[in-house]
């Protein structure tokens, strides 16, 4: 005997939903799709979807409402006008939004009899339904249960609670490791290339480098959680001081943007007293803007 799938409406069909929408249809879930400019639909009905002609026939249509839209606001725009027809439904918002939006839209959806859950996508569109996909999830644990073998095809899903808001902080915390990251290599880069170096040969070296060095987030992570930054065997926030970078930015004539804010971290604890103490204690700057702490 097998057992029904759920149905499942996608509203939302850029190349994230359109990519969720698809391993959707390729697990064989009953699939009905929605956008404001129906072209967008055209590919995945030709796959099998079922075209709704207006979002309130998308809600009416399936078990799980999957929103996936531009930002938080539009979630709004387009659901407000439907909370009569969305009680008693269940909601996976995989909208980019903040922990706060996230918690909003889960009250929302609490006072209007829809169960909620709240989902942060760590990948592109291409990677959807492939090992390199995860997607992170927090708010209702029924929902998650009950849908995971369609949350299982869009990546490997981690669940974090019931507080909606998680899933949000872990993307945005995880994308903010990744920008300041990729920032640092376009510093390096932009350093390099003062001196007619191409990109793609420094991000050779860049990429070696970072293999090596990265282990070291998790010592750095002990030492946090520990709190206790004057450990023996630690780089000291003295030694960690990097105006040779700063000043060799300067002399090359590019922006010293980036390391600046670096610096600015490291100075506020060395001036504080703290010069000794290893270079973790730069995460106190972040942690209390206010205080050297």
């Amino acid at each position: 005997m097998t057992t029904p799938q759920h149905t499942v409406s996608f509203l939302g069909l850029g190349e994230m939903g359109s990519a969720l929408a698809r391993a959707a249809l390729s697990g064989c879930h009953p699939t009905t799709v929605w956008n404001r400019n129906p072209d967008k639909a055209a590919a995945l009905v030709d796959a099998g979807a079922r075209r709704a002609g207006t979002a309130a026939d998308a809600v009416e249509a399936s078990d799980l409402i999957v929103v996936c839209l531009f930002d938080h606001q539009s979630v709004h725009d387009v659901l407000d006008p439907l909370t009569d027809r969305l009680a008693g439904r269940r909601l996976l918002n995989l909208t980019t939004t903040s922990p706060d939006g996230a918690r909003e839209l889960a009250r929302w959806a609490a006072s209007i009899d829809v169960e909620y859950l709240d989902g942060g996508i760590m990948a592109t569109p291409e990677m959807i339904g492939t090992p390199q996909s995860t997607v992170l999830y927090s708010g209702s644990q029924r929902l998650y249960d009950d849908h995971h073998d369609l949350i299982e095809s869009w990546g490997a899903p981690e669940y974090f609670g019931d507080d909606a808001g998680m899933a949000s902080l872990y993307d945005l915390a995880l994308l903010s490791s990744m920008y300041v990251m990729w920032a640092g290599f376009f510093h390096g880069a932009a350093m390099v290339g003062a001196a007619g170096v191409p990109a793609k040969d420094f991000a050779i070296r860049v990429t070696g480098w970072l293999q090596y060095v990265l282990p070291a987030v998790t010592g750095y992570a002990e030492v946090i959680d520990g709190g206790d930054y004057s450990l023996p065997g630690q780089q000291s926030l003295e030694f960690s001081d990097i105006s040779d970078v700063v000043e060799a930015s300067r002399a090359l004539g590019i922006s010293t943007e980036v390391v600046d804010v670096v610096q600015s971290l490291i100075h506020r604890q060395i001036d504080a007293g703290h010069g000794r103490d290893g270079f973790a204690r730069a995460i106190e700057s972040i942690k209390r803007p206010e205080e050297a702490a």
